[in-house]
């Protein structure tokens, strides 16, 4: 009992604690120079560091958005790759200034951990890659299979809701990051690897024999995925937010790194405020007209980055599915720039 009652004060403590520096991080990041993201420790589409240390990555992306949003220059970020178990602590502690890591937004995060999320760059779900020599067609002929699945996420809870909710048994083999999970999974010491679709689809991609393997149809669950920040700090927050919001906003209105220059000539007023032809929407966070023109410019609008990580332009060459803007038939929904 005293054990629980200093632990249950020592989150105490740690949330109070986040919350206080949590009002200092745009400041902090104005003087220090550089954004400092929180990333993956290595997944293909979303952030992996290439032979000589440069990171890609949709979740890159959107780290570089809010680099190019507040300094005017994209490169100005550093990444630091985060373990599931690492990512949260980083944050609350202020080691990063934002988690730009395939993170799910959740009810229970939100309200116990100080932290927060500053909205959706993947639309996800979770599911189950298995080889196709196992002949499964469905995770309902998984009953007493051996699963990898990370340990400390939502992917551990998912799964023993779905399994239990359709009374079948299963072995859990915990794993610490993705790619353990996929050697361990490869090598036969698990029938199956769970995690978000997205994330399987990577892990598949980055096998010598691709074909190999199938992710089954279920989804366990919504994952909306996403960058992170502290409570309590609601114009860092705002910044996150509208960095990644220009780049789906930019996408709708068919504003790309290639004719943004271009779009400076429209007549359309959607794109004037956007690009700061008009108006100064950058103004109540202390941001010069081209702010989102800077965005655009250096990294591109949301579907350039998707296809160019995680489309056709990527070894992953996935749909973009509900990550499709919202007239072409995904939830894909920017909210507006005025």
């Amino acid at each position: 009992m005293k054990f629980m009652k200093l632990a249950a004060i020592g989150a105490a403590l740690l949330f109070v604690g986040a919350t206080a520096q949590a009002g200092d991080t745009y400041k902090a990041v104005k003087q220090h120079g550089h954004v400092q993201c929180g990333v993956n420790v290595g997944l293909p589409g979303f952030a992996l560091a290439d032979s000589k240390g440069v990171w890609k990555g949709l979740d890159i992306a959107t780290c570089k958005a809010v680099a190019a949003m507040v300094f005017g220059d994209a490169s100005k970020f550093k990444a630091t790759p985060l373990t599931t178990q690492q990512r949260f602590t980083a944050l609350q502690s202020g080691e990063i200034d934002v988690l730009t890591r395939n993170t799910t937004a959740t009810m229970s995060r939100g309200t116990t951990l100080g932290l927060m999320s500053a909205g959706t760059n993947y639309y996800d779900s979770q599911g189950v890659l298995v080889k196709k020599s196992l002949g499964v067609k469905s995770a309902t002929e998984l009953n007493g299979a051996s699963i990898c699945v990370l340990q400390g996420t939502t992917t551990e809870l998912n799964l023993a809701d779905w399994f239990r909710a359709h009374k079948l048994d299963f072995k859990p083999v915990v794993i610490n990051t993705s790619e353990e999970g996929f050697r361990t999974f490869e090598s036969g010491r698990c029938d199956v690897v769970t995690s978000d679709k997205s994330q399987l689809a990577s892990l598949r991609a980055s096998s010598a024999t691709p074909d190999d393997y199938i992710i089954l149809p279920e989804n366990f669950s919504k994952e909306p995925l996403g960058p992170m920040v502290r409570q309590g700090d609601d114009e860092w927050f705002m910044v996150v937010r509208w960095a990644l919001n220009a780049m789906i906003e930019a996408e709708e209105y068919g504003i790309t790194s290639k004719n943004v220059d271009e779009m400076l000539k429209s007549n359309n007023p959607n794109i004037q405020r956007i690009l700061g032809v008009s108006g100064d929407m950058g103004k109540g966070l202390g941001l010069d007209k081209k702010w989102a023109y800077n965005i655009i410019k250096q990294v591109g609008n949301y579907g350039e980055s998707f296809d160019r990580n995680l489309g056709k332009g990527s070894p992953l060459k996935l749909d973009r599915g509900l990550n499709a803007q919202w007239n072409k038939g995904g939830i894909l929904y920017a909210w507006p720039i005025r």
